[in-house]
């Protein structure tokens, strides 16, 4: 039986990038906390499996076509979103692009495309949830934020600008929105391997060197994710906004 304060029961829920890794994971541990989601991705049928598991659960699930580099598309399915499931509570801001490349060797249109995905169309996902919250008086929003928010990362230089600033912005957005009560928190995934990280964890020499930087001496699973997402969405969290919390194995506690 789910704790009463980490009961999602009746919370309505939007998930970006939820058609893989991290993003499903968030999404059916949301759901089987009792929350209804709605799910995106730029191909909906790549949805499938995320809604299959979210409806297992017992919970009710919607998948839309979402791009957020769309700004126009992000409105239109946050307020579409609401509309099939009768209001909004909760946004995860999941949906990311990285492309490892040496710095000396980033062109324009990769740092447009990474900054407008991880930053960009993650505050204008916030903004239109955000108006529909404060318009009901409450919410939580969840934005994923990265270990390259805290340090850098070598050929992440892009992908770093991008998370730093999500950070940024959830700091500003929660002290802005505490009047609205709405709540707006982070998660930075350490070392976790999804299909987005795969180049990293084809380096054997590279996981070597990883793993002895990371004091839990593992690499993060989807499991690990989930229940974070839950508490801070959750009335567990009543009194937490503006903050980000690794869930990285002890990496940044190490360094």
């Amino acid at each position: 039986m789910t704790h009463s304060k980490f009961d999602l029961s009746g919370r309505r829920a939007l998930v970006t990038g939820a058609s893989r890794g991290i993003g499903q994971a968030i999404a059916i541990a949301l759901a089987e906390a009792g929350a209804d989601v709605a799910i995106t991705a730029r191909a909906v049928e790549g949805l499938a499996e995320t809604r299959e598991r979210i409806e297992k659960s017992g919970s009710r699930s919607v998948t839309l076509a979402q791009d957020v580099r769309d700004i126009e598309a992000c409105r239109s399915v946050t307020g579409a979103a609401a509309e099939a499931l009768g209001g909004l509570d909760i946004l995860v801001n999941n949906a990311g692009l990285e492309n490892v490349r040496p710095s000396f060797d980033v062109d324009e249109a990769l740092w447009e495309s990474i900054l407008e995905t991880n930053l960009k169309g993650a505050f204008f996902c916030a903004q239109a949830a955000g108006r529909i919250m404060a318009e009901a008086r409450g919410g939580a929003i969840v934005n994923l934020c990265s270990l390259t928010s805290y340090v850098g990362i070598p050929t992440a230089a892009p992908y770093g600008a991008s998370k730093s600033g999500l950070l940024g912005v959830t700091r500003a957005l929660a002290t802005e929105w505490a009047a609205h009560n709405i709540r707006v928190n982070a998660i930075a995934p350490g070392y976790f391997r999804t299909a987005m990280t795969e180049v990293f964890y084809e380096n054997e020499d590279w996981q070597s060197r990883m793993l002895a930087k990371i004091p839990q001496r593992r690499f993060g699973k989807e499991s690990d994710i989930g229940g974070v997402a839950v508490f801070l969405c959750s009335d567990a969290a009543a009194y937490v906004t503006g903050h980000c919390i690794p869930v990285d194995g002890g990496y940044l506690a190490s360094i």
